[in-house]
């Protein structure tokens, strides 16, 4: 049974270009995310150098500078939403995918992981990705 998708929404005080920029750009993702090899280009596949270890992830959609979806994983989907308000950009992610009947290579069962990843995004993840943007 799918599990809710966990999704946040957040203002930046910068251009739509700045964040953009920052979420899909190799550089941009290592400086607030992880060390990875993207490429913005539809079906591009790359990885995450996560702390657990590599994580294969394939761009899934790409409409500069609105909308980049990928895959991560074998079951994860992550999208980052970019819309322009005046100067600023609202920023929401949304990592889909968790089905509450799997199980991690380690044993953990998803709803756990979800709420950690939760917690991670909301946490230190999105607010590295805000200070990145803002300076």
């Amino acid at each position: 049974m799918a599990v809710e998708s966990i999704k946040h929404s957040s203002l930046f005080n910068a251009p739509i270009q700045k964040v953009w920029k920052a979420v899909a750009s190799s550089e941009g993702i290592s400086a607030w995310f992880m060390p990875n090899d993207f490429e913005p280009e539809m079906g591009h596949e790359f990885s995450l150098h996560t702390p657990y270890g590599i994580s294969p992830c394939r761009v899934t959609e790409l409409e500069p500078p609105n909308r980049l979806s990928f895959t991560w994983g074998e079951d994860w989907h992550v999208t980052f939403e970019l819309k322009e308000l005046e100067g600023k950009t609202e920023f929401t992610l949304i990592h889909a995918g968790w089905d509450e009947k799997k199980v991690t290579e380690t044993g953990e069962s998803y709803a756990v992981i979800r709420e950690r990843m939760d917690h991670g995004w909301r946490e230190a993840v999105l607010p590295r990705l805000k200070e990145y943007v803002e300076v």
